[in-house]
């Protein structure tokens, strides 16, 4: 029989999804209608997000001016996304989702289009856009961490009071296989062991917020590594698009919008990325990420008062 998460990971689970159905939700009735030139009227579109009047800006509802200072970028970002505040613990584990994407070094396909834009001496819009747009494509990040929650839905779907987690991860790894496919959310270029990835899954479980998603996440990583234990593969561990997507999930957010999350992650440093480019290097060269030095800080610690 398949487990169940515990009473109060659930009821969060269901309390953002329920937040985000309720955003997204079309409104019946009649369209509201405002009277247009002469004797004709004109249907007027509705909108939940945003009222702007004179002196007073509310979005989803709450004065903008109130929230500024008292609510944090990231519970924000999980306001106009699901139309609800979130609880301090949801929105300490969007934070930390924000800062797991901050930025991603010279080599991945949005900082080379980023820089490749800054060094014609294009407005540093024009590079940031160049950057934003290479996100989509699945070594962009944003469009695997789609495809990972996709995955992880067609998993939820098998689970049930005789399929199990494991179960369920085994039928989705075969299909995977099958396509010649790595399941998205595994593996990476660069490390053994993602440690985003570690952490943000560490936070959900202290901040009692694992739930479906992070449990089928984890069971496919434990087919995986079997299977390609017994192949005499290295194992291929979740990377952090497994584990934004797995969280995302858990909060109620659907593919789009936790996709839409990771590109709002990326911006800063796409941005710093142009900027570097501009002040440290000459215009128009040939950029060749492979041949770069690092020469920024050395390794330092939080101060004492982070926690």
């Amino acid at each position: 029989m398949a487990k169940q998460p515990p009473a109060r990971k659930r009821h969060a689970q269901g309390s953002a999804a329920k937040a985000l159905r309720k955003s997204t939700a079309p409104r019946t009735g009649r369209p509201a209608r405002r009277a247009g030139k002469g004797s004709e009227s004109v249907e007027a579109w509705r909108t939940a997000l945003t009222s702007i009047e004179p002196n007073k800006i509310l979005v989803r509802g709450y004065v903008l001016d109130e929230m500024m200072g008292r609510v944090s970028f990231g519970e924000a970002v999980y306001l106009v996304l699901t139309g609800e505040l979130p609880s301090p613990d949801v929105g300490r584990l969007v934070e930390a989702l924000l800062v797991s994407s901050i930025d991603h070094g010279v080599t991945p396909p949005s900082t080379l289009a980023a820089r490749n834009v800054a060094t014609t001496g294009a407005p540093m819009l024009a590079a940031a856009a160049a950057g934003i747009l290479a996100l989509g494509s699945p070594l962009g990040g944003g469009g695997n961490i789609a495809g990972c929650v996709r995955f992880l839905d067609e998993g939820l779907e098998l689970v049930g009071e005789w399929v199990s987690y494991d179960d369920a991860a085994r039928r989705i790894v075969e299909q995977a296989n099958a396509k010649g496919q790595i399941p998205p959310g595994f593996g990476h270029r660069v490390h053994t062991r993602d440690p985003r990835a570690g952490r943000l899954l560490q936070m959900a479980l202290e901040l009692d917020l694992e739930g479906r998603y992070i449990q089928l996440i984890r069971s496919v990583e434990r087919v995986l590594a079997e299977r390609r234990s017994a192949s005499g593969e290295p194992p291929l561990p979740i990377n952090a698009d497994g584990a934004i997507a797995a969280a995302c999930g858990d909060l109620g957010l659907n593919a789009d919008s936790a996709s839409v999350l990771f590109m709002v992650s990326c911006v800063p440093g796409i941005v710093a990325q142009a900027i570097e480019e501009q002040k440290r290097q000459p215009a128009m060269r040939q950029i060749d990420p492979a041949h770069h030095i690092y020469d920024g800080p050395d390794e330092r610690r939080l101060p004492e008062t982070r926690r």
